[in-house]
């Protein structure tokens, strides 16, 4: 997400922060390019003058010219200002789920990923906010629609209004409501009708639908490839319908991402969630701090530990940090944390979310360090015996052969993830000692709580410790690209 837009801005601030003292003439010619970086990622001309001019008058202000650290100075003014162009003049806060069952409106063009976004908000609702949830879909012109969404429900564990042939969607968002009351829902997603362009009739139909239905929510379903476009249909939708929210999908293609700091200036509505993937739990509260952060390459620290929380089980962390602490780190622990990676979204999703890292992944996976990479060091492991997992010093040359071979892999291969595992065993074992590994897992869990941690209140290494430990160790001895370009894939 923003991807491009990132890259231009840190190379910005990279020669900001570079220079001990800054002109008003150095900061003209820097915010000139954010400028053409932020038209680039297509947003809109008025909102890309309106952010320059904000920037440029707290920028050439005494404060910032007598500061310290003037370059660092301006890269915070920047990183407040995108969290105000995208959070806007107030937060809208959390949907408004009360007086169950509270119907929520899904709205948007055809091919926008309502469907599948609406069975991702349903999962997330019942899973996270333990929820009761019920979809209905009032789409009676696209071929299999409603079988499309029942069949979601299936997979993700949440009811389907029952298909009944040859109601109209008015009747079907009636019984959809009725059935939610009867049956005990807190909440009822009704998804709509898409429609290639603004059509009148279709309209009228989703207006009757919001007048029988009176949603507590109107979500209007956006794709973020669309750029500019997005913003168009966005004030169209309102302007008719009356939108309370906007939620951006496939926010994880290469897509520009101009069209999320345009959407919230231009309209005025929030921008409630983002679409990250394919998969039904790839749906993301849209969170002005965090994404500003994520531009500027800063990390996601917060999204690195909820990722955590919900894959970690409490109970099997405190027993590997105990392990850790002795000074004990076998294959089955380096195994443990690779699996871990995984779950988590592998490489390319952590090093984006891990401070100072977001520059990397591209050179980490120019060099094969990748989520390939760590299936095949799964492999290995998996292709010793409970001993020789146990017991690493045990490899010699015949039995490093026989590893290799059962995973149809080189010695070579076998020979870097032995070298990995005594540095990461060397780490454990330094963090153990200074008593950081516990800080960050006291953090993490709330002394066994899952509880969200407040990452102003860690310290930097205790956040530091946290980072290597929530993403396998990665980073120990990591020196991109020099080290990682061993580790890769094969020549």
């Amino acid at each position: 997400m923003f991807e491009n837009l990132s890259e231009r801005l840190s190379g910005v601030f990279d020669r900001l922060t570079r220079q001990g003292a800054l002109t008003e003439d150095d900061v003209r010619t820097a915010l000139r390019e954010v400028r053409v970086a932020l038209l680039e990622a297509d947003v809109s001309l008025p909102v890309a003058r309106d952010f320059i001019k904000r920037v440029q008058a707290k920028a050439t202000g005494a404060a910032v010219m007598k500061s310290i650290t003037p370059g660092q100075q301006v890269v915070k003014i920047v990183h407040d200002e995108l969290i105000a162009t995208l959070r806007g003049a107030e937060d809208p806060g959390k949907l408004k789920i009360d007086n169950p069952p509270a119907p929520i409106l899904m709205v948007g063009l055809q091919g926008s990923g309502k469907t599948t976004t609406t069975a991702k908000l349903a999962r997330r609702l019942s899973e996270r906010e333990g929820k009761r949830v019920l979809m209905a879909s009032l789409d009676t012109n696209r071929p299999a629609a409603m079988e499309q969404l029942a069949i979601l429900g299936t997979q993700i564990g949440v009811d389907t209004l029952p298909i009944v042939a040859g109601q109209s969607a008015v009747q079907i968002a009636r019984r959809a409501k009725q059935q939610a009351t009867l049956g005990g829902y807190d909440i009822v997603l009704l998804d709509t009708a898409g429609r290639l362009h603004i059509d009148d009739t279709l309209m009228d139909e989703v207006q009757a639908v919001r007048d029988a239905t009176a949603p507590r929510e109107t979500l209007l379903v956006v794709d973020g490839l669309t750029g500019q476009d997005a913003v168009n249909v966005a004030a169209e939708f309102d302007g008719k319908l009356g939108v309370s929210g906007v939620v951006l999908t496939r926010m994880d293609g290469d897509g520009r991402g101009g069209a999320a700091l345009s959407m919230r200036a231009v309209t005025g509505k929030p921008i409630r969630f983002v679409g990250l993937g394919e998969k039904t739990d790839a749906l993301e509260v849209f969170d002005p701090e965090r994404v500003a952060g994520r531009i500027l390459g800063m990390g996601d620290i917060v999204a690195l530990v909820e990722k955590a929380q919900e894959t970690l089980e409490v109970e099997a962390a405190e027993r590997m940090m105990k392990r850790f602490q002795k000074g004990q780190f076998n294959m089955n622990d380096l195994r443990a944390q690779l699996e871990q990676m995984l779950k988590m979204g592998g490489m390319q999703s952590l090093m984006g979310m891990m401070p100072g890292m977001g520059k990397m992944s591209r050179q980490a996976e120019a060099a094969g360090f990748d989520d390939s990479m760590l299936r095949r060091q799964i492999a290995l492991i998996n292709s010793m015996t409970k001993k020789e997992r146990a017991n690493p010093a045990l490899l010699q040359a015949s039995r490093k052969k026989r590893i290799a071979k059962g995973a149809g892999l080189e010695v070579s291969e076998l020979n870097k993830l032995l070298k990995q595992h005594r540095q990461m065993s060397d780490m454990m074992k330094k963090l153990g000692k200074k008593g950081m590994l516990k800080q960050a897992m006291g953090g993490m869990f709330g002394k066994g709580k899952d509880t969200m941690p407040d990452p102003s209140q860690m310290d930097a290494a205790a956040m530091q410790a946290a980072a290597r430990q929530l993403g396998g160790g990665m980073g120990a001895g990591m020196k991109l690209p020099g080290s990682l370009s061993g580790m890769g894939r094969k020549k």
